[in-house]
């Protein structure tokens, strides 16, 4: 047979609830009995305090000089608004301070959201030349480029986009086949015809990037002209890549074109 407990061997005290009835100080009934002990302690406290608080207003009524008024021992301190707003302060610095200390950004290396992207805005349509005069020459005026359309504010890094800066050709104009070849000099155009699955993947990640960027915000569309379909397509900037793509056509062409010719012709002289 398993074993049972055994005997109720703990000493007995008078229960809190019913003082005419004893109750075990076994270790299931210690929580109620030190609660019960507590507050018997505190209601102890508290009648001390009243009756200081009896004779010092007696003191008061003879004419007696008596000291500040003695709080009550036993009130529960709650913490008020002003309380709560101070804490709040105060862990806010402590949060500032150390992250200057420790990343030496008072913001922990991270940067506020963009709240221009959540206040509505009038999206513009620009003209190319509209556009064009928006290419940071002018420090007065705003940064803009465009992506296959979309226009967007991107002042905050005039270092970057203005005059000088790294990205200063696409400032001003719509470069989006730049942005899928990486012919920065060359293709500073929007004209995306001839492009690889490739590269036109490469061009919309760079939408989604200024679209979901915290620091640009798309402020309208530019308007291009349409492009004739007869146009010539560009080459790719890498010599490989050109001749890769180059249709039967073009490679007889340039062929007859490169063709050295022996002499002037009759009707020539």
């Amino acid at each position: 047979m398993p074993d049972v407990p055994g005997r109720d061997d703990y000493p007995k005290v008078p229960d809190p609830a019913f003082p005419d009835r004893m109750v075990s100080t076994k270790q299931a009934n210690r929580p109620f009995l030190n609660y019960s002990e507590y507050r018997t302690k505190r209601e102890a406290e508290h009648a001390a305090w009243l009756e200081r608080k009896k004779e010092r207003e007696e003191r008061l009524a003879r004419g007696e000089e008596v000291g500040s008024e003695e709080p009550d021992p036993t009130e529960e301190l709650e913490v008020g608004c002003l309380g709560l707003l101070k804490a709040i302060l105060y862990l806010t610095v402590f949060a500032l301070l150390a992250g200057k200390f420790i990343t030496g950004s008072f913001l922990w290396e991270h940067e506020l959201p963009n709240f221009k992207k959540w206040i509505p805005t009038n999206q513009r349509l620009f003209s190319e030349r509209m556009l064009s005069t928006f290419d940071g020459s002018d420090d007065t005026k705003p940064i803009y480029l465009a992506i296959d359309g979309d226009v967007y504010d991107v002042t905050p890094s005039r270092l970057t986009y203005g005059p000088g800066g790294p990205y200063h050709q696409f400032a001003g104009k719509d470069a989006a086949r730049a942005f899928g070849t990486g012919c920065f000099s060359t293709h500073l155009t929007h004209d995306l015809r001839g492009l690889s699955d490739d590269e036109l993947k490469g061009v919309e990640n760079w939408k989604q990037f200024y679209a979901n960027s915290k620091k640009y915000v798309k402020i309208g569309r530019v308007s291009h002209p349409p492009i004739d379909p007869a146009s010539p397509i560009l080459e790719h900037c890498d010599a490989k890549k050109a001749k890769a793509r180059r249709s039967p056509e073009q490679v007889e062409d340039m062929k007859q074109h490169q063709q050295p010719r022996s002499g002037p012709g009759r009707n020539e002289l």
